[in-house]
């Protein structure tokens, strides 16, 4: 792992640090009527940092508080994953939970499938086969704005899951895509440094028609970029 992809900090100053920051986070999901904290946006340092690897640097029963603040303000923006930077915490955590499409067009063509609910604990993903697909994607730290972005369209994923049950599985389609782009939120990386910036629209403007197509073809007939 080359210096850039390593955490910044390390330490138990840092580790400290880590937990007001995940304590401020279930308070304030406390304060809310909800249970919701507030989402960073782009140009907040943590979305640029390198997680730190959880290590045990909460409770138990703080761990579950923050994974709930994380479930709860998921569901509400709405979207189908959060990463811990996305609150503001530079550590490697993220959930995912994807309910699916009710369009048989867009489930076919995106290889969309209901993802339940689940943790990711530290977790690395890497290709599996040359395959890979694209389409547009948003972030709720990114708020406005969509692109298409292409991925690997099978991954395997490695981490552990909140009971520290070690995960090695195979992720494909739509989910496969939500796993890249929490992971990646884990090492500093935006949606949009990945994107295919001819596409990049505003989601009150043709971003809206662009994303409800099953597949970006129009768009990159209409704007000129290439798809996979």
């Amino acid at each position: 792992m080359s210096r850039d992809d390593e955490p910044r900090y390390a330490g138990p100053q840092w580790d400290q640090a880590l937990r007001d920051t995940a304590l401020w986070i279930i308070e304030a999901g406390a304060r809310s009527d909800q249970g919701l904290a507030p989402i960073v946006q782009a140009g907040h340092p943590a979305l640029r940092a390198v997680a730190t690897p959880y290590d045990a640097q909460l409770s138990d029963d703080e761990l579950a508080a923050l994974l709930d603040v994380m479930h709860a303000t998921m569901r509400a923006a709405p979207g189908v994953g959060l990463a811990a930077p996305q609150l503001g915490l530079p550590l490697a955590l993220a959930v995912l939970e994807d309910p699916g499409t009710v369009s048989e067009d867009h489930a076919q063509a995106r290889e969309r499938e209901p993802l339940p609910y689940r943790v990711l604990v530290n977790p690395s993903y890497e290709p599996v086969g040359p395959e890979r697909s694209s389409f547009y994607e948003g972030c709720l730290s990114v708020v406005g704005y969509t692109a298409v972005v292409s991925r690997a369209r099978q991954v395997r994923l490695t981490g552990l899951d909140e009971q520290g049950t070690a995960l090695d599985e195979v992720v494909t389609g739509w989910s496969a895509r939500i796993v890249q782009h929490e992971t990646d939120h884990l090492r500093g990386t935006l949606y949009l440094d990945r994107a295919e910036l001819r596409s990049l629209a505003t989601t009150d403007g043709f971003g809206a028609r662009w994303a409800a197509e099953p597949s970006p073809a129009a768009a990159g007939h209409a704007l000129g970029f290439p798809l996979d």
